[in-house]
């Protein structure tokens, strides 16, 4: 049974299958029976680093729409970017914004250098931390845009689409190759196992 589903990510073909008194011929069997998680393990690290390319971008789109947006609107008769709270708000995005992509160029560069069985064994503590870090900075980022463009922020179309449909997909980001929370425990386990504490 098939049944399909809507998700904020129109293009991704989500759909819930169950599958009941299913037999599978045994020529049609990929790997080793019983087997399966592993290789499933092993796409992760590229999954949930992917996943961190596009929210870090993400996040970069909302700074940058938010900056451009609070040089050209005015309130109280100056510029939103002349208003310390919203410089502010802009400060933190940025801070977070840049340091999440100087970890991932960090976390890229190791993938590129090391063999696929040396960053198997070492990257996945760093690539579980980095995709946290970069769902909640995005998070953060299109929160803080939001609030910069006001009411444009929650309007499909105009000058804060963007932030706006960013804003609505942000779980999108969160969630899958693993939620934030699962995230964080796995990579300091995984550190922890590694500095064998």
């Amino acid at each position: 049974e098939t049944v399909s589903t809507q998700s904020t990510w129109g293009a991704s073909g989500t759909a819930y299958i169950t599958f009941e008194d299913v037999q599978v011929p045994v020529e049609h069997l990929i790997g080793t029976e019983n087997q399966g998680f592993r290789p499933i393990m092993y796409n992760f690290n590229h999954e949930r680093w992917f996943t961190a390319i596009q929210a870090s971008r993400c996040a970069r789109v909302c700074v940058a729409k938010a900056m451009a947006h609070s040089f050209k609107r005015r309130t109280f008769g100056k510029r939103l970017i002349d208003h310390p709270v919203i410089r502010f708000k802009l400060a933190h995005m940025v801070r977070l914004m840049e340091s999440t992509h100087a970890w991932l160029e960090q976390v890229t560069y190791q993938m590129h250098v090391l063999s696929p069985e040396q960053a198997q064994k070492s990257l996945g503590s760093a690539v579980a931390l980095l995709k946290a870090q970069a769902s909640t900075t995005l998070e953060l980022c299109a929160r803080e845009a939001a609030q910069i463009f006001g009411g444009l922020s929650y309007t499909r179309g105009g000058p804060g689409e963007e932030v706006e449909r960013i804003y609505r997909e942000v779980r999108a980001y969160a969630i899958p190759a693993g939620s934030e929370e699962i995230m964080l425990d796995l990579g300091i386990r995984q550190a922890l196992r590694q500095a064998k504490l």
